[in-house]
Order: C-alpha cells, then sequence, then structure tokens
C-alpha cells in the first residue's frame, strides 16, 4: 500500500491506514527509554536505560510483533490509546505531536525524505542506551537522559 501524499497534514490519526499510522514513528527510538516519575511534579524522566528489546544499533524493537507478549508492561501505541499515553511519550514524537496539534519538526523523515536526520537533529538514540538487563532499577537514577 502506498502512503497518501503529506498524509500527516492532512488525516486525523483515527483515519490512518496502518501503513500510514507505522511511517509517523521517526525511529528516535526515546519511546523505549524506561523513564522516572518525580514523585514531587509528576514529571516524567527519560533515562538511557532502554527496555530490554531495544536494539540501539537500529533505534528498533528487536521483536516489535511479539514486544507485548515478551513485555507485558510494553506500552502499545494505537490511535485508541494515544489520548490516554500522550503525555508518556518523548515531546519530539511524531504521535503525540499530531495529537496535539502541532506540526513535524523539519527534521522528521516524512518531511525530508532521509531517515538519518533524526541522527543529525540529535534526537536518535542510536548507540546512547544501555539495557534494563544491565541496571539496576536503583541505578536508573545514573543514567538519566540529558536534553
Amino acid at each position: 500500500m502506498t502512503l497518501r501524499a503529506d498524509f500527516w497534514d492532512t488525516v486525523p490519526l483515527t483515519e490512518m491506514t496502518a501503513p500510514e499510522w507505522e511511517a509517523l514513528c521517526d525511529g528516535c527510538g526515546r519511546c523505549c527509554l524506561n523513564k522516572l516519575e518525580d514523585i514531587d511534579t509528576d514529571e516524567l524522566i527519560f533515562t538511557r536505560v532502554a527496555c530490554r528489546l531495544f536494539d540501539d544499533s537500529t533505534c528498533r524493537c528487536a521483536s516489535y510483533d511479539n514486544r507485548k507478549s515478551l513485555v507485558p508492561e510494553c506500552v502499545v501505541l494505537t490511535p485508541t490509546t494515544l489520548p490516554d499515553i500522550a503525555y508518556w511519550m518523548p515531546e519530539t514524537c511524531a504521535y503525540r505531536l499530531l495529537h496535539e496539534g502541532h506540526k513535524l519538526p523539519l527534521w522528521h523523515p516524512l518531511i525530508t525524505g532521509d531517515p538519518d536526520t533524526v541522527r543529525q537533529a540529535g534526537v536518535s538514540m542510536h548507540d546512547q542506551t544501555v539495557s534494563e538487563t544491565t541496571v539496576a532499577l536503583d541505578d536508573w537514577e545514573d543514567y538519566l537522559l540529558d536534553d
């Protein structure tokens, strides 16, 4: 199936085809990072500690189709779940941006036609994470993502 031209500007999230929905992902990998929550402010704090299925050489899930069964706590993003979990997504996330009424950033691969612009923009987690299998939960604070 082909993608409609500029679908991200013209098609509501709930009316996108499955390939269009998947194409919104810029491949930064930030949604696969474990987060901490500040108990005083409710602020989410991203760490560089990634889900055990995250491959930071590709910035993709190593078992995308099976992720929910392998990692029960994985949050599967859909047009139905997005309104409840948009706050949990990175501020640069296309799904969150469109949900909140914003445009895609100029570095987004749908705009540039080049998937490497995510890395060039400094948004990609390529080769910047550690696996949750190697870091104790009590040590996650040592791996905060500096933005």
